[in-house]
């Protein structure tokens, strides 16, 4: 599967769970190593939204066809002094800014989340000074 997006502002609290120990061990068996304290939104459209969709509807959060071939890998929630931690869902995946050096990411689903319509990429790298991007850029994803 690939998508094609464009880089987008969050609402800058993705780094509050990032950073959490419990995620971060979880990151290691999705990544390889742990992932960067934060996530890069990625804006979709027409048939990426669709395809992104059935992405969610893999992992149970939407109705409708689910991905084919994609493997989906569970990052679990927890508690911990008395606040929740919600799970998610991962996708291991590679993104590019052009197409010709891809970085190794997963597409994180998290279990409840408002963004319907951006895919939030993790990395062990700060995405936005690897590929380099900001806001408005275009960038491929392709699940691996």
């Amino acid at each position: 599967m690939h998508l094609t997006g464009v880089v987008s502002s969050g609402l800058g609290r993705a780094h509050v769970f990032m950073a959490q120990p419990h995620y971060q061990d979880q990151f290691k068996s999705v990544l390889g190593t742990g992932a960067w304290p934060g996530t890069l939104n990625i804006e979709l459209f027409g048939d990426n939204l669709a395809e992104y969709r059935s992405l969610r509807a893999l992992a149970g959060l939407e109705e409708g066809e689910k991905a084919e071939g994609a493997k989906a890998l569970r990052v679990h929630g927890f508690e911990r002094s008395g606040r929740s931690f919600g799970g998610a869902t991962a996708f291991r995946a590679e993104i590019s800014r052009g197409g010709d050096e891809w970085i190794g990411c997963a597409v994180l689903i998290p279990d409840l989340t408002r963004h319907t319509e951006i895919a939030e990429v993790i990395s062990p790298s700060f995405l936005r000074e690897a590929l380099p991007c900001e806001d408005g850029d275009d960038v491929f994803i392709r699940l691996v």
